[in-house]
């Protein structure tokens, strides 16, 4: 097993061109992160030649892997940058088990009157 994976930072990146962020939302839930963008319509009638992405509602789903979560999310230059973190529950992490030898200890012999003595 490697612990670098563990370590390694997760990003998901999406190309959110005109969108603010105020227009954008991120959800994480049963292990899914879901973005949405939604424009909000503007006051005035506008007329276009071309509709581009930055001007349509969209929602985009990822399914993530167990123990993963959202740690952040940046908007940089049209950019969403969503980072995530794998975080193993402490019975998943590996660890070191000491290895006893039978010759280094006597089992210990309880009695019915609690006193303790060392088997033969």
């Amino acid at each position: 097993m490697s612990s670098r994976r563990a370590r390694t930072p997760l990003r998901s990146k999406l190309a959110v061109a005109g969108f603010g962020q105020d227009d954008l939302t991120i959800e994480f839930k049963q292990n899914s992160l879901i973005v949405t963008g939604q424009r909000k319509q503007p006051e005035s009638p506008r007329n276009f030649l071309h509709r581009g992405i930055a001007e349509r509602s969209f929602e985009r789903r990822f399914g993530l892997a167990d123990h993963v979560r959202v740690a952040g999310a940046k908007l940089e230059n049209g950019l969403l940058t969503v980072s995530l973190v794998r975080e193993l529950p402490e019975i998943l992490k590996p660890r070191k088990i000491e290895i006893n030898t039978g010759a280094s200890r006597k089992p210990k012999v309880v009695d019915a009157a609690n006193d303790e003595t060392e088997a033969a």
